[in-house]
């Protein structure tokens, strides 16, 4: 799989946490990884480990972008637009894989893909935030 397809069944893993009960979350990622067709072990690992690299942050990420958008808290987000902004927020911070822009223009992809009409200018300003 490439980049893209990876980190967008990423993002639908990140998505559950907000839906399930962290102790589930392991049961979640198996079911998941059933329904996956000509998926690697090798990919399924990256997933994984992101998945669960990112779900250890989240408390941080979430605190990074209160910080930095007024009016806009995490908790008002739409859950999809949450999602995608833990993800390359992640990306951007903490995976050295991952140049900024290239982390920004994956979340507005998936912002298109998965959010409303508003998603991906939404996504765009917050992460722009971010990089000041």
């Amino acid at each position: 799989m490439i980049r893209t397809e990876l980190r967008e069944h990423v993002f639908k893993m990140l998505f559950q946490i907000e839906f399930n009960d962290a102790a589930d979350m392991p049961e979640h990622l198996k079911l998941y990884f059933e329904s996956l067709e000509h998926t690697t072990e090798r990919d399924k690992e990256y997933i994984e480990n992101k998945y669960k690299a990112i779900a250890e942050k989240v408390p941080e990420i979430d605190d990074l972008i209160n910080e930095k958008c007024e009016g806009w808290k995490t908790r008002r987000m739409s859950k999809a637009d949450l999602t995608i902004l833990r993800l390359a927020v992640y990306e951007m911070k903490w995976d050295e894989d991952v140049p900024v822009g290239v982390a920004i223009n994956e979340a507005v992809e998936l912002a298109k893909k998965f959010s409303g009409e508003e998603g991906p200018s939404f996504v765009n300003g917050v992460l722009a935030k971010l990089t000041d």
